[in-house]
């Protein structure tokens, strides 16, 4: 199931600070890979610092941001980049992913808004994104993200996303609950939308829970159970991409670790019936 082009493999949980003490004391042999932000451990010292390094040490680790704010019309942090650099290094973290959207202005905005669907932001996100890999010195990825408004748009999303990641040469960090919740808001074809993503750029995946308001509204929240109709694209997505890596989001509403863990397991089996579907083809083959 490993795939030398992806940065880890297999099955993955998001790593919050409730969870260390749980996990440390019984490591599931279910997860491959673990995810934090790395604003909320940059700097970290004591008890939890040395909790966190344990972790680092001993298994693979991807970093998803929440304050690059790469949308923003107020300058890179260039500051903020060189303190990353030294956090990704230090803990040897595999991957460094970000949203494709912003989140401040000259002060932080505490949401992640939509970047406008135009070809002038295009050129504007693009060239940020290479400055930050130019700073970091490895390629980093982006988050096809859920929005609930598209102001000034002239291209379609997938047009979008395609775009940047070709004119920034970055990866891509496929979320497929937003997929999910973006193809209800904005009443489009999920599947459709999915492969037209770039494979050769696929990083990993995110699966997470979402909330209904309404038939055709739905919020992302990563604050409940991964549903059924997600499930099944993250089937669909493996059906056409291969089995690409891919980790369990959950942000509040954590359950117990064992509840917690029956969503990493149907990763896995998803993984694995997947797997053995491709063996059977190349062996026909």
């Amino acid at each position: 199931m490993k795939n030398p082009s992806y940065p880890v493999h297999g099955a993955g949980l998001g790593l919050r600070r409730t969870l260390l003490g749980p996990l440390a004391d019984r490591p599931p042999e279910q997860v491959d890979f673990y995810e934090v932000a790395p604003e909320n451990w940059i700097g970290v010292g004591g008890r939890y610092g040395k909790q966190f390094r344990a972790f680092t040490e001993r298994y693979p680790f991807v970093c998803h941001g929440l304050s690059l704010s790469i949308g923003s019309p107020a300058p890179l942090d260039e500051t903020f980049l060189q303190r990353l650099k030294r956090f990704l290094d230090q803990h040897r973290i595999r991957a460094y992913t970000e949203h494709l959207s912003y989140c401040s202005d000259h002060g932080h905005l505490y949401d992640l808004l939509p970047i406008p669907f135009t070809e002038e932001a295009v050129h504007y996100v693009a060239a940020r994104i290479r400055r930050t890999q130019e700073i970091l010195e490895r390629r980093i990825a982006m988050e096809n993200v859920s929005y609930y408004a598209a102001p000034g748009q002239e291209m379609p999303e997938i047009d979008f996303i395609n775009a940047v990641l070709e004119q920034a040469d970055c990866d891509l960090l496929l979320d497929v609950n937003n997929i999910y919740v973006n193809s209800i808001n904005h009443r489009y074809d999920a599947e459709q939308f999915l492969k037209a993503l770039p494979a050769e750029r696929l990083s990993y995946f995110h699966i997470a829970g979402h909330y209904r308001e309404a038939e055709d509204l739905v919020v992302d929240t990563h604050g409940a159970a991964v549903v059924e109709t997600v499930w099944d694209l993250l089937d669909k997505a493996y059906a056409h991409f291969g089995v690409v890596p891919t980790l369990l989001e959950r942000d509040f509403n954590i359950p117990p670790v064992p509840e917690l863990l029956t969503e990493v397991d149907r990763i896995v089996e998803a993984q694995h019936r997947q797997a053995q579907t491709d063996l059977r083809r190349q062996t026909r083959g």
